[in-house]
């Protein structure tokens, strides 16, 4: 193996200048300029593009992994959308009825507007109460 002496690969601020002084290059070429390739048991030099990707990734600060925040549960998280079922109707999610604290039976008075529906919950005595958010 002729040229072993492999020096570190370049992270952050570094990697980031060194690839723009060398933006006429392609990007294999930048990357081994960096310093992320191997030499092979043939003495082939090898450039792990990946390595390379996901440095540069990293020194530009966009962070793919999502960090998982509460219960650490997966799934979705509301969207404050809902479309119109086939069958017509308008179907609200539990996300929104648990936010609201919302429980089985509870009733709600409908009004249309022009461009909006409203929905105001009716009271144990029956009335619709005149609280808005």
């Amino acid at each position: 193996m002729a040229n072993d002496t492999q020096t570190e690969p370049l992270v952050g601020k570094s990697l980031l200048k060194k690839v723009k002084e060398l933006d006429h290059l392609s990007k294999e070429e930048k990357a081994k300029a960096c310093g992320y390739y191997t030499i092979t048991k043939n003495g082939v030099p090898r450039v792990n593009m990946m390595k390379f990707l996901n440095a540069l990734i990293e020194a530009e600060g966009i962070q793919l992994d999502s960090t998982q925040t509460g219960s650490g549960r997966g799934g979705r998280s509301a969207s404050y959308r809902i479309t119109v079922q086939s069958n017509g109707n308008l179907l609200i999610g539990s996300a929104y009825t648990k936010q609201m604290g919302l429980e089985p039976g509870d009733e709600f008075e409908i009004s249309l507007g022009r461009k909006h529906i409203r929905l105001k919950q009716i009271g144990e005595d029956g009335e619709a109460s005149s609280e808005e958010e």
